[in-house]
């Protein structure tokens, strides 16, 4: 238990917290968080795995709300590019993926904070496209929530049908995902300790995030998502340079 940060156990509540209510998903959060404790491969790994427990709660506590069309149009192409963008990640080097993320999320808050009128029009093309691109960012830089929450945001759901809906499309990334990270040797037994904190962590941050979304307007709150999320991008831009 002494080898056990619990400064990244509490960063990593806060990252599902977040992730619940601004609809991203906890990734977007915890695998820039992550980066600063574990090397990028055991970052894909324990993110793979914690978030199956974060979106099983998810998915229990939001169920009713699922969209079982937009989970076939993003859900099918999303497992089948997070299964190559899984397999890709062993061919590049570490400090450049992070790189790479970082510039992702700084680029992707930076926009959508100043034009906020961009939009992506509610189609089955553009649902299927999104979810190609959300499914190979998430195997190969470990997050793909945001890009998979702005094509999901086209089609203006209802909060608890968005949350659900990505949670379910999120599990069956995450499932795919999980077996690729195995294969590619990123899940190490001395990271495995993490595990059931974690997995309570998910449980835990959902059902409050739950409760949060209750008193937050959705709009509002994901203003200060993508605020945080440019934070985020900065911070690991520079700690990729510092590397």
């Amino acid at each position: 238990m002494k080898n056990v940060s619990y400064l990244f156990l509490l960063l990593a509540l806060i990252a599902e917290l977040f992730g619940t209510v601004g609809g991203f998903g906890s990734s977007v959060f915890f695998v820039p968080i992550a980066n600063f404790y574990f090397d990028f491969e055991s970052v894909l790994g324990l993110t793979a795995i914690y978030h199956l427990s974060s979106n099983l709660s998810k998915i229990v506590l939001f169920k009713k709300g699922l969209d079982k069309k937009l989970l076939v149009n993003i859900g099918i192409p999303s497992v089948i590019f997070v299964v190559l963008g899984g397999l890709v990640t062993k061919f590049f080097n570490n400090s450049y993926l992070e790189l790479i993320l970082g510039v992702f999320l700084f680029v992707f808050a930076l926009l959508f904070l100043i034009k906020k009128e961009i939009v992506i029009n509610p189609n089955r093309r553009n649902a299927i496209i999104g979810g190609s691109f959300s499914g190979f960012s998430a195997g190969l830089l470990g997050t793909g929530g945001a890009i998979r929450g702005l094509t999901m945001a086209a089609f203006n759901l209802e909060k608890n049908v968005f949350i659900a809906t990505s949670a379910f499309i999120d599990f069956l990334i995450d499932f795919s995902r999980t077996f690729v990270y195995y294969y590619n040797g990123f899940i190490h037994k001395h990271d495995l300790i993490y595990v059931p904190f974690l997995l309570v962590i998910g449980i835990i941050g959902t059902a409050i995030g739950k409760r949060v979304l209750n008193f937050i307007p959705q709009n509002k709150f994901k203003q200060i998502s993508l605020g945080l999320i440019l934070i985020i991008g900065i911070i690991t831009l520079t700690n990729a340079f510092i590397k």
